[in-house]
């Protein structure tokens, strides 16, 4: 397969012409665009002097403009600045512009393109339109430069909770006072009206590793002007991509105030001994034609058709060229910008078959180089079919190319619950035959196993996976129906009592497959949102965590917890390695459909346990399977989990109830 890393493969739309000027510059392609040399930084601070920069070699001349506010008003004073080398301008003003904001304009064809921020602003004021200077060592809390990232000896250790701020905290029931911000996740002792732990002290009850938040970078669907109208959004519409958003700040208007606040939130998570992954999205921007980028330096980060119309691999009306050098330098310093400023620990690339390999293995690079540790994973797919070789994208059928870095695994999921796109459908957990082999696609980690049948498996007919640690196990996050109302829709019949089985039995296959398990918030308490799939600007009515669901739902979180407990005490479950995998790791035969058996052998991974037995039963009926002979311990059985056991079985046949998992060990 060709691969495509040797080359930067890119559209070659001719550059508008200009005349010959020294500011004015015409390039026959993107590709031969100068490349800026050192930091992308276009601000550098001191009382003395401020130097600004920016990069954009097409300009014909490049002003900045010097701000008292945040938004409103005229410049109090307008600076030209100079093209250097690289295509960067340059200026440096000699005052103290501390608590000043300013903007770029870039004059192009004789058209001025408009005010901008940069395309790497690291403080905004209100709305993020323009730049802030701050004094950044103020921004830190107490104690920031002793900030430390918990242990993790391996990424096949990580559980992931994904989690948006304004439905994890801003419901009444909550008990939190910061509601929908940052500082949520900053209280102690918050509790539901029944004295149950909510808010952070929640998630260190559940045993989560890391919280994957979703976008908190400056988005552009949230006016910060008007809070108190309970706007809500996802966050998937980039606007300024290095400065925390304002709405999750108990003050948008001060620009200080948010870098504070998400450090603080950061600093409390570590504390907890929680890491926290930052959802990125680099493949789209909000706009096109006000964005930074193309204000900055039209076209260029941005891919083309032929015809030279906008790409849109993204379906949001635009898809970035990650492949352009400074493109691709700017999402690498981005990364690495977070993890220094805020200490992130980790990253979650939207639409991540939006870029190139070569892209995301330079960042996987990068952040090595920093902390392995820190996790790289994405969705392998675009919405649209990008404007790239295929064979060259960080798509998901590209992973193997893509050393340490997951991606989430569909074929599981809907070999679970049924495809996204038929949400009536159900498979594995409806009791529907035919999806047992995409599940032990995800059971293995979606690596090579000799006992999988890829020709029966969803969506791949092969595995993509080198190691199982490449593999997200998940059967439900922000996107898509959740979990309960999956349930309710591929079967409407189903019981209360039913629902809280499948829920659990779901959750089981998820926390004893390879992958690395990932729960979205609230499933642990069975929220629901009223049936609503693309809820990404739903009201609260529907995205908000109802925390009395902790108290009805009590039995369903001590499932989660216990689930959570088991895969953390035993290392059978977590093997990390594929060669180990296929060792430890045996298919049962089993009699039927919709039941699934597997054996971890010969103490898996150094676990103490010698033998244990895995078994899923989606029929409503109870389920015979046939066992190496010997004496077990049971310690999931029929809706319960105590891995002190729950009492012994015997004999070569085992009985495992309708709709549950079964755990046994000897």
């Amino acid at each position: 397969m060709k691969i495509g890393i040797n080359s930067i493969i890119g559209v070659t739309t001719v550059a508008t012409v200009m005349s010959c000027s020294s500011a004015k510059k015409e390039y026959a392609s993107f590709e031969l665009y100068p490349v800026r040399t050192g930091s992308l930084t276009e601000m550098e601070y001191t009382p003395e002097a401020t130097k600004f920069t920016l990069w954009s070699p097409t300009a014909e001349e490049v002003r900045l403009m010097l701000y008292d506010e945040g938004e409103g008003g005229h410049a109090y004073e307008t600076v030209k600045m100079e093209l250097g080398e690289d295509g960067t301008w340059a200026t440096v003003v000699n005052k103290n512009l501390l608590n000043k904001f300013y903007t770029f304009n870039v004059k192009i064809n004789d058209k001025w393109q408009g005010d901008t921020p940069g395309i790497n602003a690291h403080a905004v004021g209100v709305n993020g339109k323009r730049a802030a200077i701050i004094d950044w060592k103020a921004t830190n809390p107490e104690g920031w430069e002793n900030d430390q990232r918990p242990p993790l000896k391996s990424p096949a250790d990580m559980i992931i909770y994904e989690m948006h701020h304004r439905d994890f905290s801003v419901d009444s029931t909550s008990g939190i006072k910061n509601k929908g911000k940052f500082l949520a996740l900053t209280e102690h002792g918050t509790m539901n009206s029944d004295k149950l732990l909510t808010g952070i002290d929640h998630l260190i009850e559940l045993g989560v590793t890391h919280v994957h938040l979703l976008p908190s970078y400056d988005y552009a669907s949230v006016d910060e002007t008007k809070l108190d109208e309970n706007q809500y959004n996802w966050g998937y519409d980039p606007l300024n991509y290095n400065v925390p958003d304002g709405s999750y700040s108990t003050d948008p208007y001060q620009p200080a105030t948010r870098v504070k606040e998400f450090k603080q939130m950061v600093q409390a998570l570590h504390k907890a001994g929680i890491r926290v992954i930052l959802d990125v999205v680099y493949n789209h921007t909000f706009n096109t034609a006000e964005s930074n980028f193309e204000r900055t330096v039209p076209g260029y980060f941005y891919r083309q058709k032929e015809d030279g119309t906008l790409a849109n691999g993204s379906g949001c009306g635009n898809e970035t060229a990650s492949e352009r050098p400074m493109m691709r330098k700017f999402m690498i310093e981005s990364v690495l910008y977070w993890m220094k400023e805020y200490h992130i620990d980790g990253f979650r690339f939207d639409l991540m078959g939006v870029h190139d390999i070569e892209t995301m293995n330079e960042i996987r690079k990068a952040v090595d180089e920093v902390d392995s540790t820190v996790c790289v994973y994405g969705e392998g797919w675009a919405a649209e079919t990008p404007q790239y070789p295929a064979d060259s994208l960080a798509m998901k059928k590209n992973v193997a190319y893509m050393p340490g870095i997951a991606v989430f695994s569909d074929e599981f999921r809907d070999g679970l619950c049924g495809s996204v796109w038929e949400k009536g459908k159900g498979a594995f957990l409806a009791g529907v035959r035919g999806g047992e082999n995409s599940v032990k696609f995800g059971i293995v980690g979606a690596i090579e196993h000799p006992q999988v049948r890829y020709d029966s498996v969803n969506y791949s007919r092969q595995a993509w996976a080198g190691q199982p640690t490449q593999m997200i196990s998940y059967v439900s996050c922000h996107d898509g129906l959740c979990l309960v109302d999956r349930l309710k829709a591929s079967m409407p019949g189903a019981t209360p009592e039913q629902l809280v089985r499948l829920d659990k039995l779901a959750q089981t296959v998820v926390f004893t497959s390879q992958g690395i398990p990932f729960i979205y918030a609230g499933e642990e308490v069975m929220r629901d949102k009223q049936g609503v799939d693309n809820s990404y600007k739903s009201p609260d009515a529907v995205n908000a965590i109802d925390w009395r669901r902790k108290t009805t739902n009590g039995d369903v979180f001590m499932y989660y917890k216990r689930l959570i407990d088991l895969r953390k005490s035993h290392p059978a479950f977590r093997m990390g390695d594929a060669e180990k995998v296929r060792k430890h790791l045996e298919f049962l035969p089993v009699e039927g459909q919709n039941l699934i058996a597997f054996r971890l052998k010969d103490h898996a991974n150094g676990d103490s346990w010698e033998d244990i037995i895995v078994a899923f039963n989606s029929r409503i009926t109870p389920a015979r399977l046939a066992v190496p002979a010997g004496k077990y311990t049971v310690v999931c059985k029929d809706g319960v989990i105590d891995v002190r056991g729950l009492g012994t079985q015997t004999g070569t046949e085992v009985i495992i109830p309708g709709q549950s998992a079964l755990i046994m060990y000897r």
